[in-house]
């Protein structure tokens, strides 16, 4: 089949990809659409992954008020270049994190951060309740397993789903603007403040 410069320019406006890259994914998949999109995402992911060890010390801090002032993040933002760091892309990628931070309410950033004596405390809680319910012994250590892994979902911001795509978790959604723009993109740190937090 024919790769036609119409095709290419189709392809290029959904991905955001390269022009050569979209002609050879369009020759890969016979000219069919939707695979040479799935060959692109493969692509960009698999290209995404050797880009998280590069140097990210640009970007932009990120400050959002939900409206009513009653919950606010700030956010720093990294990637490799002042250029990315002005992109549209960037930019929406940064305020969508501090929308889904304002929302989610994420205590940590990755369940490596999650102090020991918080995921003992709760291994206790879930080993309890299995047991209270009358579980067997022998399957109590995967039901605790399984709900820590909920707990790390609910806890961690890079685990959590998307606020506006609950089908890809916040680390799909860096990496995927990775894939896109090209350079590594670090969530460096994040605030939240929610009016009366911590008061008794």
């Amino acid at each position: 089949m024919e790769i036609t410069a119409a095709m290419v320019k189709e392809l290029r406006q959904a991905t955001g990809a390269g022009v050569l890259d979209c002609r050879k994914a369009l020759e890969s998949s016979a000219g069919n659409f939707e695979s040479a999109v799935a060959y692109l995402r493969e692509k960009g992911l698999a290209a995404a992954a050797k880009r998280t060890g590069r140097q990210a010390s640009d970007g932009v801090v990120e400050a959002y008020v939900h409206p009513g002032s009653r919950v606010a993040v700030l956010l720093e933002l990294n990637c490799e270049t002042d250029f990315v760091a002005r992109t549209d892309d960037f930019k929406t990628l940064a305020h969508d994190l501090a929308l889904h931070i304002a929302f989610a309410a994420p205590h940590y950033h990755t369940r490596e951060e999650v102090p020991t004596e918080v995921i003992e405390r709760e291994r206790a809680i879930y080993r309890a309740q299995a047991l209270e319910k009358g579980k067997p012994e022998h399957i109590v250590d995967r039901i605790v397993e399984g709900r820590l892994e909920k707990f790390y979902q609910q806890v961690c911001l890079m685990e959590q789903p998307f606020v506006k795509d609950e089908d890809k978790t916040i680390q799909d959604l860096i990496t995927e603007a990775i894939a896109k723009l090209g350079e590594n993109i670090v969530l460096r740190r994040f605030v939240r403040y929610e009016v009366g937090e911590g008061l008794e």
